[in-house]
């Protein structure tokens, strides 16, 4: 988390604005070339602009309300950029839900957790966190993983890997209940799960923002947040005939997107686990993985439900292997609660096999 102060750094104001300005200059300008850079400068600023407002926000309301205020504020980026790329695309837009949450929990739990573990090792030896509050993450994410993900192929009321309207309803309702349960768990009722030792004592005598700091930040936050979902839809365009130019499968479009969205928070995530804060690190990492499918999902079903257009959930065989074997992975490298770079490497080598096999089976 960073480091409060009284005062927010300018770029973090001029950002927003920025991105916003870029948005009415694309009305005049063709989407080639100069404009599609301006687009892209546009959205990092408003990306780097809204996590660092949530920051500030974290940091007055303190943790584990923090992180799970990044994680809910990255994840709406998510939602409504998914929700707004599907509805205006055709059918083949129908597996974007899908392969953008896959993708979100392969990054999080290899390429982010991995990461974390490995830097975070290779500085300070063995690191500890709360292996309760992980435990509980995890048990939660393979049940919404396993019953969004992988049911719909094992089911018969629809032709393909895709859930009938009742089964769709469930699905989301199921999710948004067993995360707002894992939520009340984090922030009330075992809150002392995911809480780094010391951490109140930390918390207590931090400079906190004030109240007018944090007032701007919740502002800008929501200024950002929308200017990032309307700059990612100007962009898809391009960054789809990017993708399939280099012969890469429809599903790394959804690899793209949710990297996209997740870079802020996994350089925050990457930057605790340097500064010896490996609880913050796995709070911010399990929290939005578990966010991804516990808001994507039922705001996808009761979107699709309303506008009764097919949407596709199932993943492949070969994901699903990856899936099995990332949650038992770590499920024994996090419950622990005690990490080395050895499980960072692991971790980064089951990322690296998903990239490699995603653009080549």
């Amino acid at each position: 988390m960073s480091t409060a102060s009284h005062a927010l750094p300018r770029w973090t104001l001029w950002a927003p604005l920025a991105a916003w300005l870029i948005l009415a200059l694309s009305r005049v300008l063709p989407a080639q070339g100069v404009a599609v850079a301006l687009l892209a400068v546009g959205l990092a600023g408003a990306v780097f602009a809204a996590v660092h407002h949530a920051e500030v926000v974290a940091h007055r309301v303190g943790e584990p309300f923090g992180t799970l205020v990044l994680a809910i504020a990255v994840t709406i980026i998510e939602v409504a950029l998914i929700v707004s790329v599907m509805l205006t695309g055709g059918p083949e837009k129908a597996g974007l839900a899908r392969d953008t949450v896959f993708a979100a929990v392969m990054i999080v739990c290899n390429g982010i957790v991995g990461l974390c573990l490995l830097v975070g090792g290779w500085k300070h030896g063995e690191q500890d966190f709360q292996g309760l509050g992980a435990s509980k993450a995890l048990a939660v994410l393979a049940s919404l993983s396993v019953l969004s993900l992988v049911m719909p192929n094992y089911l018969s009321a629809m032709p393909g890997p895709q859930l009938s309207t009742s089964q769709l309803a469930f699905a989301g309702v199921s999710s948004l209940v067993l995360y707002g349960v894992f939520v009340f768990v984090q922030t009330v009722r075992h809150r002392g799960y995911f809480l780094a030792a010391g951490a109140e004592d930390e918390a207590a005598h931090a400079v906190r923002p004030s109240g007018r700091v944090t007032s701007t930040s919740v502002a800008l936050l929501f200024a950002s947040l929308v200017a990032v979902v309307l700059l990612a839809k100007l962009l898809s365009p391009a960054v789809e005939r990017g993708v399939l130019s280099l012969g890469a499968p429809e599903a790394a479009v959804g690899i793209v997107i949710a990297a996209l969205v997740l870079l802020p928070e996994g350089l925050a995530a990457v930057g605790a686990a340097r500064a010896n804060r490996l609880q913050t690190s796995m709070n911010l990492a399990l929290g939005s993985a578990l966010a991804s499918i516990g808001l994507t999902i039922p705001t996808v079903a009761a979107v699709f439900i309303w506008t009764g257009r097919p949407l596709l959930l199932g993943i492949g065989g070969m994901e699903t292997v990856l899936l099995a074997l990332t949650l038992f992975v770590s499920s024994l490298t996090l419950s622990t609660g005690r990490t080395t770079v050895l499980q960072g490497a692991v971790h980064l080598s089951l990322f690296a096999a998903y990239l490699f096999l995603s653009v080549t089976h």
